[in-house]
């Protein structure tokens, strides 16, 4: 709401300033304001314009890895995550908004130092309370809204969102302009003070007003006057709650980044809030406009701005609840885990993902609240989070801290130790495997634990093919898929299963068919997939190497088409591989030099390389390069190369790569939107046609802004396109309509 003239002036500071910090008192506006400039400033950042929101963590150890996650860039690497950040970022112009510093102030001015230190081409855009104290930071500081004017629209705008009759008129603008003043302009403020306005006129909310200021003025007189405002609006709109409600806020503050109902409810009910009250408390409480919602995986999701998350904090805290709730908070995090690594083996294993990822920050939350042993059982659920979902590096810092912290003999230890193995197997870090491969076998054995011996065994077989021991590997998969059989355990069996018919196609072994089929078919009969797609792979290399180029493809593609809904960087690329590898085979040069790029690409994202798989991958992998190169000569080898680069992420790499296309002839109609994309997308994609930033389309359609970088993604991934612009010319063709988008709803910031 205004703020024109901010808006031109950051971007024009940051035309010279490479860090620039909006500074400025709780509920002012800096993160609205940090996003709209950084929206209008985004077609001068050809890498883009990215967000960094900090509210949620806690631990300074995770700024780093939070920072990574929202420039898209995968935690599986052993190489320190601020070192590869600034090698990412080297060569690229981009912006960086690192929302709400103030209790960070260190780890964001060491973060902040390190990145611009490498990259010549990059802009941070801070915002905090309190500046980051580093050499070269230029500040700017928000004010509130003018009084009258800006703040007397805002008050205006938000009221008609919940009493659509009311205006300003000559009958109560000065009312109006005598809260809003009262109000000091602040945004939050205002919000608050015009939630309140379906029920009370402008004349009685100010009113009620004057006796909490009243108290506040005799209370702390080191509080800066504003900070005392908006205190006494917080304090206003919590006692008009009731008892109910005023609960559920003091509970509901312990999330992190976010929450669904099924969390609130198990949460925030009991002790005076039945289970069954919750969604009805939700609903007030939004009305309010002391809870927001928006939709993510077409399911609400809830979330609380950081200065009313934390006066809950504070509020939970003086209620001798906290430890009770933040004990049915990590059990909530702790069982969920849970159910989706039970559930792996079978249906769902791509929506358990997507929910833990929607939840990472509830995940942290959980992690750092959880005693030792729990912490155990919960880093250990989260295996298939850290080695299948892009979260490797984190979760091996995870494992080490938690085994660090619980040496006891237990079987949540065992467990812990196999999985830590895992990591660092998927990392190249193979002393550190061989470590907790021995501690892992040795509990097992002891504790009488047949799964967890399994698994060691299982994993002393991955250590033999990624250091090109084959027949090792053969030997050790066949005896653990007997042993996992043994122990009934069906999931372990299958990982073995599938592994064992890797090792089995990368020796020719005459039984690599009859094993990778087995395993498709047993993960076809559970209704799984993750592991199909490894099997198919498998059998795509032992067709190809046996001269079956056909059917080497079509396996291939198989694999692909099945990873296209995960997250899976280290499957996409294999998969990837043997796919340019079979292109080149069959003369298609051009086309598997492309490949080849993106395989580059997906590797650099990962911060590693094939030959961390295996020689004999890395043998295969300088073969074709070698063998394309030579064919199309070095200077269109690097063309290829480099236009191949521009698939950098596996949901582009699986389009490209499976000959996705845009469906343009399809169309029926105007508006028809006929072809891949849902209604959804839809909208999404006509809104980038006018040339929106995902920042803005998710204010435009009340969406997160991470659900709208996961529908452009989708829609680029299913139109098989790299850029905006074939999107847009995607949506003049087949004349998809504009959305109507919602009014009056405070958009999510």
């Amino acid at each position: 709401m205004g703020r024109r003239w901010e808006i031109a002036e950051i971007r024009r500071r940051l035309g010279t300033a490479r860090l620039l910090t909006l500074t400025g008192v709780g509920g002012v506006g800096k993160t609205r304001l940090a996003l709209e400039a950084a929206a209008a400033c985004s077609k001068g950042f050809a890498d883009g314009v990215w967000l960094v929101d900090l509210a949620p963590v806690q631990d300074p150890a995770t700024v780093a890895p939070v920072t990574a996650g929202a420039l898209g860039l995968p935690d599986l690497s052993a190489t320190p995550l601020l070192e590869r950040l600034a090698h990412h970022l080297a060569e690229r112009q981009c912006l960086i908004v690192l929302d709400n510093c103030e209790h960070l102030l260190d780890a964001c001015a060491d973060l902040a130092d390190t990145l611009l230190s490498a990259a010549p081409d990059l802009r941070i855009l801070a915002t905090s309370r309190q500046t980051l104290g580093m050499s070269g930071e230029h500040v700017f500081t928000v004010a509130p809204l003018s009084v009258p004017g800006e703040a007397v629209e805002l008050l205006r705008d938000r009221a008609a969102a919940s009493r659509p009759e009311f205006d300003v008129t000559d009958a109560n603008r000065e009312a109006v302009t005598r809260l809003c003043a009262r109000l000091d302009g602040l945004p939050l403020a205002i919000e608050l003070a015009a939630s309140r306005l379906r029920t009370l006129t402008v004349d009685q909310v100010t009113e009620r007003l004057a006796d909490r200021f009243a108290l506040l003025t005799g209370g702390s007189r080191t509080a800066r006057p504003r900070q005392r405002t908006l205190r006494a609006l917080i304090d206003w709109s919590y006692d008009l709650c009731s008892p109910a409600e005023r609960l559920l806020w003091n509970r509901l503050s312990v999330f992190a980044g976010g929450f669904g109902l099924d969390a609130a409810e198990a949460v925030g009910a009991g002790e005076g809030i039945p289970r069954q009250d919750v969604l009805d408390l939700l609903d007030h409480m939004v009305a309010q406009s002391v809870v927001l919602i928006n939709e993510r995986e077409g399911q609400p999701r809830y979330w609380m701005l950081e200065t009313i998350r934390q006066y809950g904090v504070r509020r939970l805290a003086e209620s001798g609840e906290e430890h009770r709730v933040r004990f049915l908070h990590r059990d909530f995090y702790r069982h969920l885990a849970e159910r989706i690594a039970d559930g792996w083996y079978g249906p769902g294993q791509e929506e358990g993902l997507a929910r833990l990822r929607a939840e990472h920050g509830n995940l942290r939350t959980a992690l750092e609240h959880s005693d030792p042993q729990t912490a155990l059982e919960l880093v250990a659920a989260l295996r298939f989070h850290w080695c299948a979902d892009g979260f490797l590096g984190e979760g091996r810092r995870w494992l080490d801290r938690a085994l660090a912290a619980a040496p006891e003999p237990t079987p949540a230890r065992a467990k812990a130790l196999w999985v830590a193995a895992w990591a660092a197997l998927l990392q190249g870090d193979h002393s550190a495997a061989q470590r907790a491969l021995v501690e892992a076998g040795e509990l097992g054995d002891r504790l009488g634990d047949p799964v967890a011996c399994a698994y060691v065994e299982g994993f002393r077989g991955t250590s033999a093919l990624f250091r090109g021991q084959l027949g090792e590997a053969v030997s050790r998969y066949e005896r653990a898929v007997a042993a996992h059989a043994a122990a009934d355990d069906g999931p372990g069996a299958l990982i073995s299963l599938f592994q064992l018919a890797i090792a089995q196609a990368h020796t020719a072994d005459p039984r690599a068919e009859h094993t990778g089929r087995h395993a498709v078919a047993t993960a076809e009969t559970h209704g799984e997939r993750w592991s199909r797609s490894y099997a198919l792979w498998a059998l795509g290399h032992n067709a190809w190497v046996r001269g079956d180029v056909e059917s080497g493809t079509e396996l291939t593609r198989a694999g692909l088409d099945i990873q296209r809904g995960f997250n899976d960087y280290v499957g996409t690329a294999l998969m990837m591989e043997l796919l340019a590898w079979i292109t080149a085979s069959r003369g298609d040069h051009q086309r598997a030099a492309r490949l080849l790029g993106s395989v580059r690409s997906l590797w650099r994202h990962i911060g590693t390389a094939i030959a961390v798989f295996g020689p004999h991958l890395a043998e295969r992998h300088d073969q074709c390069e070698r063998s394309v190169a030579r064919s199309l000569g070095e200077e269109a080898y690097e063309a290829a190369l480099t236009e191949g680069g521009e698939y950098d992420r596996p949901a582009r790499a699986i389009a490209y790569a499976l000959d996705t296309q845009p469906v343009v002839a399809a169309s029926t109609g105007p508006g028809s939107g006929a072809g891949p994309l849902t209604p959804r997308e839809r909208e999404v994609a006509a809104l980038v046609a006018q040339g929106m930033s995902n920042r803005r389309i998710a204010a435009a359609l009340v969406l997160s802004p991470r659900t709208v970088d996961g529908h452009v993604e989708h829609i680029l991934a299913k139109l098989g396109f790299n850029s905006r612009t074939q999107v847009a010319a995607w949506v003049a063709e087949n004349k998809v309509p504009s959305p109507q988008r919602p009014g009056n709803q405070v958009p999510t910031p």
